[in-house]
């Protein structure tokens, strides 16, 4: 890393035109994304940093949508989050709806959230106990028919699995109330089934 790759010199940067936001997901990653979100009125992103994939979901969404970032973006030395910044720019791109940046980390911000959800994209930590509890917590919340979108939860060539990727698959795919309709990548899709009557 070099001095450039700093947070404020990147900024800087950034705003010259000379580097775009960054992003962990791939090109296909995110047209998936945009096919499921296509049309949802409540979505919830955990884990925005730059915002491209908060970005690609708002461009997507119904016209009277919302998305919903949430992500602490923590202060630097400087006392400034320059990925909220970043974020917040790359999101007034794309005026569809409304979008909320939540700086809280997404367990706190579970805490209360009484919407109902129809699309949720989970890419915050990839720890298994952050995974589990990002899970236990967002998943009811997500409607019959609604979407649940899962990064780093297949495995890929040259990359080390994380743990959300073994929680996936042991737990994830185990869990009834949700069937994978989609997976690109590292990205894994699901769909919540219709509850019993």
């Amino acid at each position: 890393m070099t001095v450039w790759d700093h947070a404020a010199p990147r900024w800087v940067r950034y705003r010259l035109g000379l580097v775009g936001p960054s992003t962990q997901t791939t090109a296909a990653e995110r047209a998936c994304l945009a096919r499921h979100a296509a049309g949802r009125r409540c979505l919830v992103e955990l884990g925005v940093m730059h915002g491209v994939t908060t970005a690609v979901l708002r461009a997507a969404m119904a016209a009277d949508g919302v998305v919903y970032g949430v992500d602490p973006h923590p202060p630097g030395r400087m006392g400034i989050s320059f990925e909220r910044l970043v974020a917040r720019r790359e999101l007034r791109k794309h005026p569809r709806g409304g979008a909320v940046l939540v700086r809280k980390c997404s367990r706190d911000a579970a805490r209360g959230w009484k919407a109902p959800i129809d699309f949720l994209f989970i890419d915050a930590d990839h720890s298994w106990d952050a995974i589990a509890a990002d899970w236990s917590d967002w998943t009811p919340h997500v409607v019959a028919g609604g979407r649940v979108g899962l990064h780093d939860s297949r495995s890929v060539a040259e990359r080390e699995d994380h743990d959300s990727v073994r929680f996936t698959t042991e737990v994830v795919l185990a869990d009834d109330r949700f069937r994978v309709i989609d997976a690109v990548d590292s990205l894994t899709v699901l769909e919540r089934r219709p509850t019993a009557a």
